[in-house]
């Protein structure tokens, strides 16, 4: 059996592509299990640490809020599944609906801003 690398913060955060401070931070927020420490106070993590915050960072990618991914996070150690948890994705997706359909509106404002412009009749003139 191979026993899993101990890495201390930096190794982490550079593996998983974040700050060490974000290493820290998602383990004040109970992303990360706590680290352990050498006698010299350095935290050590395990590999798995870096496949999580991988993890983290895909969820809030994909439009879930830290306390969602948290949340997702926990419940996966419990014994969650994705059919247990695929209500968050799907809050998550339909989050980004209504985000796209709100950049559409503001497109659509944009180009007709726009068409006017073209056409010399600016709106961006202050009119009294």
């Amino acid at each position: 059996m191979v026993q899993s690398q101990a890495l201390r913060i930096g190794a982490v955060a550079r593996q998983s592509g974040v700050s060490i401070d974000t290493v820290r931070y998602y383990e004040r927020r109970g992303l990360l299990r706590p680290a352990g420490r050498l006698p010299s106070g350095y935290r050590v993590y395990s590999e798995a640490a870096v496949a999580r915050i991988r993890l983290a960072r895909q969820l809030q990618g994909l439009g879930m809020t830290l306390e969602e991914v948290a949340a997702t996070l926990q419940a996966h150690d419990a014994g969650g599944d994705c059919a247990s948890e695929r209500w968050r994705l799907e809050a998550a997706r339909d989050r980004v609906a209504a985000e796209m359909a709100r950049l559409a509106c503001v497109r659509a404002e944009l180009d007709t801003v726009l068409a006017h412009c073209v056409e010399g009749c600016c709106d961006l003139l202050a009119r009294t």
